[in-house]
């Protein structure tokens, strides 16, 4: 595995002569339409390898996304599986169809409404691209893009077997095979079983498994070098989660009295075919044919407590299921440099892309007509898209990118409501990159990227609230990527200033009299967020490694004023105030330390700022630090790894509702909190040939 490579190599530098210069490795980003190393990307993104993600045990994106400046996820389920890019992003899901404003992508499979999808077995890297990728990904990425990148087959054999023990009986088993497998065929296996029984209680059932982990991932991948034009690429990917959700307590600590614990589920499964044609020396064309189809169960108890506890008290469950299905295409032209233009100084890309959408909804709950309804929302994102890097000299670059997209949706549901939409999207981005000196690449960009609007259900709604707007947003970004010291000290620096319009708000309000809410979408006037990004990774000796990332943000309202559509005498005003989910700071740092031969000692804090639950209320979490710790073991093919998350035990929140639910208090307004994982320790023995 790559990990082990990784660190099999920097184990032996230690024992080279010290006068050597050691340099750190080139990251490789694979999001954009071309290849680039980490330091010639002239955009805000992050990437987390292997090694970051084994030095915490991480098995999903929820434990390695707050390695990342400004980005934040938020509970609700089993996982923090939705997430933030500089304020901006979903954070639940219930009746109203989702656009996803942080698009989430698995080997170029669209996961971007099904973030609980994300475990990290046998993966390369995860790329997380921040601002508006309007050009590349178009609708999906309002706010940015997660890229997992499974690692690819090879054409040498190798294997990879992992265990897993630990804390709240989590264990975890895995093996991944790649090689050969003809002459001209290429193959990799991988599959994992990851399974925990949480850190909740249950009192009333006395179990402490209704907020369990039962997660499988399976994948097949083959390569076919068909000749030296052409290579074909086929992925087979296999999803079988089955995590429970009982998380929500009156006195928000970490014990449940539930007599009907929910599920949060994913059954899916994937499939992908890609080519790389060289049609001639000039031009290349590749291919991207993508399909799934997957069937989501959210559910959970409503009233937090088991029928009969406490007089006054109602008794329910509420269900979600749902069924996706999507298919895409992607075709794109790409010129090679003997293929470009303008005088031999312009590389050139265009792309055709369709995507269909289908997802249907069956919701089980008392307090809807019936104790059951029903909705289809189907879209269809057709675009053409087109990129111009223009070499004004060796040191300077000019980008221009634009998008053109129609998206078209037709819902309809149970109660007889049914409404369509119909529009054309633009989006794109204009660069500058210029090499300052061998040290020093700098970089300015404006990009728009955009978010389709859509379509509120709930009857409970005032007309003037059933459908809302397409969300445009402008960035401005400039940056520097720097380094120093020989090549043992790199750092990007990003500042940033965004503003959205006809801003899509997440709002939610407590039906009176009903346990039922209405949550729906709104618009507001506009939104502002300005900040800074920076990451360091520093080569300090041949024994130390620091890696740091940081970052600053202000998101805020901008001319809006919340009104409750059940009682529109009560208003709020969020001009000026901060948006949901936006701390103001985010940072880590951490280092490894090779103190003897074959020794690895790593050590992280992470820490965030305080940030508002919601739009619809004013009550916030409190800032939090984390500190994550690992000390590993190398011999010969195995690594020996104990590792710990949140070491300190430290209390912090995940996400947080402001309604009443209590029937001691006469179901009074309160604020209620998901807890984030408590302190986890486990060991981590794995084998690579």
């Amino acid at each position: 595995m790559q990990r082990k490579h990784l660190l099999t190599a920097l184990l032996a530098t230690i024992s080279s002569t010290a006068n050597a210069t050691t340099e750190l490795d080139t990251v490789t980003v694979n999001a954009d339409f071309r290849g680039a190393s980490l330091e010639q990307t002239s955009a805000a993104v992050s990437v987390v390898d292997p090694i970051e993600m084994e030095k915490r045990g991480a098995q999903h994106l929820e434990n390695i996304i707050n390695l990342t400046p400004n980005v934040n996820s938020a509970g609700g389920a089993s996982r923090n599986k939705y997430f933030q890019i500089r304020g901006i992003g979903e954070r639940s899901q219930y009746n109203t169809p989702l656009n996803p404003s942080v698009g989430l992508t698995i080997d170029g499979i669209d996961y971007s409404r099904s973030g609980a999808a994300g475990t990290l077995f046998d993966v390369q890297q995860v790329e997380v691209l921040r601002g508006p990728q309007g050009t590349r990904f178009g609708a999906s990425a309002l706010a940015g893009m997660i890229n997992i990148q499974s690692n690819q087959p090879t054409e040498e054999l190798e294997a990879h077997v992992e265990h897993t023990l630990g804390t709240d009986g989590l264990q975890g088993a895995g093996v991944a095979v790649g090689g050969p497998i003809t002459e001209n065929v290429l193959g990799r296996f991988s599959v994992y079983k990851n399974t925990a029984n949480g850190y909740m209680t249950n009192t009333y059932l006395d179990r402490d498994d209704t907020q369990n982990i039962d997660e499988l991932t399976s994948r097949a991948q083959i390569k076919w070098l068909v000749n030296d034009s052409l290579t074909v690429d086929f992925t087979a990917m296999h999803l079988d989660i089955d995590n429970g959700y009982d998380a929500f307590s009156f006195e928000n600590d970490y014990t449940t009295s539930t007599d009907e614990p929910g599920t949060d589920s994913i059954k899916s499964d994937a499939l992908a075919i890609s080519t790389d044609w060289k049609i001639d020396e000039a031009v290349s064309m590749q291919s991207k044919l993508t399909y799934s189809n997957s069937d989501l169960l959210y559910s959970y108890d409503d009233d937090w407590t088991y029928d009969g506890q406490y007089n006054g008290g109602y008794s329910a469950k509420d269900n979600y299921y749902r069924n996706r299905e999507n298919y895409s295409v992607d075709l794109r032209w790409l010129s090679s440099e003997q293929g470009r233009i303008f005088n031999n100084s312009t590389d050139w890309v265009a792309g055709v892309y369709h995507l269909q959408q289908s997802e249907s909804l069956h919701r089980v709950y008392p307090y809807v007509d019936s104790g059951e309804m029903n909705s289809s929302y189907d879209t269809t994102n057709s675009a053409i898209y087109g990129q111009l890097d223009y070499h004004l000299n060796k040191r300077t670059l000019i980008t221009a990118g634009l998008r053109t997209e129609q998206f078209t949706a037709d819902y309809a549901n149970s109660y007889g409501f049914s409404e369509n939409t119909d529009e054309i999207l633009f989006g794109g981005k204009l660069g500058l990159e210029h090499q300052v000196s061998a040290q020093h690449r700098a970089f300015t960009s404006l990009s728009r990227g955009y978010k389709a609007g859509g379509v509120n259900d709930d009857a409970t709604l005032p007309e003037d609230k059933i459908a809302f707007d397409t969300e445009y947003l402008w960035n401005l970004e400039a940056g520097v990527n720097s380094s120093f010291l020989n090549n043992k000290l790199k750092t990007r620096l990003t500042a940033f200033y965004s503003l959205r319009k006809d801003q899509q708000v997440n709002s939610s309000t407590q039906q009176e009299g009903s346990p039922d809410f209405t949550i729906y979408l709104d618009n507001a006037a506009k939104g502002e967020h300005y900040g800074l990004e920076l990451e360091a990774d520093w080569n300090v000796n041949r024994r130390l490694n620091v890696i740091g990332s940081l970052g600053l943000l202000h998101a805020t309202f901008t001319d809006y004023t919340y009104v409750d559509p059940n009682d529109t005498t009560n208003t709020i005003s969020l001009d000026g105030r901060e948006q949901a989910h936006a701390p103001s700071y985010q940072f880590s740092l951490g280092g490894e330390y090779y103190f003897a031969q074959n020794w690895t000692l790593s050590a992280n804090i992470e820490g965030k700022d305080a940030f508002y639950f919601s739009n619809s209320h004013d009550l916030q979490s409190e800032s939090f630090y984390l500190v994550n710790t690992s000390l590993a073991y190398t011999t010969g093919d195995w690594v020996f790894t104990l590792w710990a998350r949140n070491l300190t035990n430290t209390e912090y929140d995940t996400r947080g509702f402001y309604f009443g639910i209590d029937p001691r208090t006469n179901y009074a307004d309160n604020l209620y909190t998901q807890k984030g994982g408590p302190r986890t320790v486990g060991l981590t023995i794995s084998w690579d040939y």
